[in-house]
């Protein structure tokens, strides 16, 4: 029989080739479906696929790309054997090689994220502008993850910017080399370049570090009467940007994790503590302070509910 091209392997529905292996969406929005990592166990979906695009991002890993990449990495081949494999399903027609077509007047509104192979300008994230969070909608989302504005003010904008000919409003948190991470209720992306965000503290000898920019401000909100950070902080905005950045790390003689407790986060958390032989607790998992919660924001908003709840209880008595 004979072997499929790299071209004609891409051309495969991502979705139906992971139907074949066994794997089923555990939620699906306009292009986008969501699925438990192929690659680890979790109970949260991570692992998305764009279905317009036919491309997949791994958010745990920070690892994405087209059908061929995904092929290699899960059954840890070369191309070369990938491409057989794939021939030898074609009889039996168990995925097509056409994406399904829009019916008429169906509008689709994929929202890439960050690490997807975009093939147009379109599919690219044009930032506009910049200026002080004031949008109601997203003052609104700021409360629902329990971040106070005055904190949110300090480190992030009100963004606009274009992707697929429209202007969307959200939230931008800056990053090193000039893009941003941008979020409102129904987006999670970024602009290009993709980078970490150090922030400096008061304090020379110790660092924390977090995975994403909601458990960073779910800090500072903890710690919001001192006017600056302690620590210097270092906000990954990926977690694929971990062990590219222990050489920060290892500038400081104390590093606080402050990572998800999902199964990627762990890892991560594990992986650095076995970087201490030979430096004594120079990495310390901090987790525990959030334990039976997935990050540090999800605790704050277990917390703050349960004091509001207080307080009306208080005001009733």
């Amino acid at each position: 029989m004979e072997k499929l091209m790299c071209a004609e392997a891409n051309r495969i529905d991502l979705v139906d080739y992971l139907a074949s292996l066994g794997y089923r969406p555990q939620k699906a929005s306009n292009q986008d479906y969501w699925y438990l990592s192929p690659f680890r166990e979790e109970k949260t979906p991570s692992f998305k696929i764009n279905r317009q695009l036919n491309v997949w991002y791994d958010h745990g890993t920070g690892k994405g790309g087209n059908l061929v990449d995904f092929g290699i990495l899960y059954f840890n081949c070369t191309v070369g054997v990938l491409l057989g494999r794939l021939s030898q399903h074609l009889p039996t027609r168990s995925f097509s090689f056409q994406p399904p077509t829009p019916s008429i007047g169906q509008q689709l509104t994929p929202s890439p994220f960050a690490g997807e192979k975009k093939n147009t300008t379109e599919n690219k994230i044009v930032i506009l502008d910049t200026r002080l969070l004031a949008e109601k909608p997203l003052l609104e989302y700021l409360q629902k993850r329990s971040i106070p504005l005055e904190i949110a003010t300090r480190f992030c904008k009100e963004v606009d910017f274009l992707l697929y000919g429209k202007k969307h409003t959200v939230i931008g948190f800056p990053n090193n080399a000039g893009g941003y991470e941008l979020r409102n209720e129904n987006f999670k992306g970024s602009s290009s370049p993709k980078d970490v965000t150090l922030q400096q503290g008061r304090r020379s000898d110790d660092l924390v570090v977090f995975e994403g920019f909601f458990n960073f401000l779910s800090f500072q909100t903890i710690n919001r009467e001192k006017q600056a950070p302690l620590s210097n902080c270092l906000i990954l905005n990926s977690l694929s940007f971990f062990e590219k950045s222990r050489p920060v790390m290892e500038e400081y003689k104390t590093v606080h994790l402050i990572l998800d407790r999902d199964t990627a986060g762990i890892n991560a958390t594990k992986k650095a503590l076995d970087w201490n032989t030979g430096q004594q607790d120079k990495y310390i998992n901090r987790s525990e302070f959030y334990k039976g919660h997935k990050d540090l924001n999800a605790w704050l908003i277990h917390h703050h509910h349960i004091k509001e709840e207080s307080q009306r209880i208080g005001r009733r008595l």
